[in-house]
Formats: structure tokens, C-alpha cells, sequence
């Protein structure tokens, strides 16, 4: 099976794990996935991440994403969304770095200087691709 979309992958695997209540949810690493991790750690979206060395039973690295929940069991993620896609890049400059339910939200975006918030590219006054928004 040939992946063609690799974050979307990941962006699924993580709300159909939100979705079905589980811990963890797995994943192959890249090193965009494992930024996009480090991005939704920070924002307080995920409870933690970790990436896994590849061993005998695996070929490469493994990304292990911790869900994180409310109290009342309800998943912090309540939306995640691709919006670049391989087919369809989506790329903004600084004035135009889209705002997520009303600022609520977090845009993920992949610029020159590394993957972070369009909060924090707002702020640099640069502009990249965005990679997902996550609400």
C-alpha cells in the first residue's frame, strides 16, 4: 500500500483515536510529523509524544501520539483538518496566515524557518504552507 499523504494519515489516525477513546495512537515518523506533534504538545492538544527507534519488528521509527482528554472524557481535538494537500498545496503569506474558529483554533504551518504556529508565523511576519488546523 503506497502512501500518498502521509500528515493526513496521521491527522486521521488521530481522530479516529480521539473518536474511539484511545490512549495512544500510533504512527510511522518523519520528521514533519513528529514537528506537527511538537506543535500540537505545545498548544495543548496532545498529553505527550514520543518517537520509537526502529527495531527488529519494525523497519523504521515508530511516532506514539498520547490523546489527550477533558474530564468528562471528551477529546481536547474536536476538529483536525488537512489543508495542503500533495494534489493541492495551500501556501499564504503573513498578512493572509488563516485564523482557526475565531483565533480558538491552531494553524500548522511549514515555512522557511521550520514548522510552527500561525500564530507564532504571524508574529515573525513570515508566511509558509499550511500543513492542518486543529480546533
Amino acid at each position: 500500500m503506497s502512501m500518498t499523504d502521509p500528515i493526513a494519515d496521521l491527522l486521521t489516525r488521530l481522530r479516529n483515536g480521539a473518536k474511539a477513546q484511545h490512549h495512544d495512537v500510533k504512527s510511522p515518523a518523519s520528521k514533519l510529523k513528529v514537528e506537527v506533534a511538537r506543535i500540537l504538545h505545545e498548544q495543548g492538544y496532545i498529553e505527550a509524544y514520543s518517537v520509537v527507534p526502529a527495531g527488529a519488528d519494525r523497519p523504521g521509527e515508530e511516532l506514539v501520539v498520547t490523546l489527550k482528554y477533558t474530564r468528562e472524557r471528551r477529546p481536547v481535538i474536536s476538529g483536525i483538518q488537512r489543508v495542503s494537500r500533495p494534489g493541492q498545496r495551500h501556501y499564504v503569506g503573513h498578512d493572509s496566515i488563516p485564523k482557526v474558529e475565531g483565533g480558538l483554533g491552531t494553524a500548522i504551518l511549514s515555512t522557511s524557518r521550520g514548522v510552527m504556529t500561525g500564530h507564532q508565523a504571524r508574529q515573525l511576519g513570515i508566511g509558509g504552507e499550511v500543513v492542518a488546523k486543529v480546533w
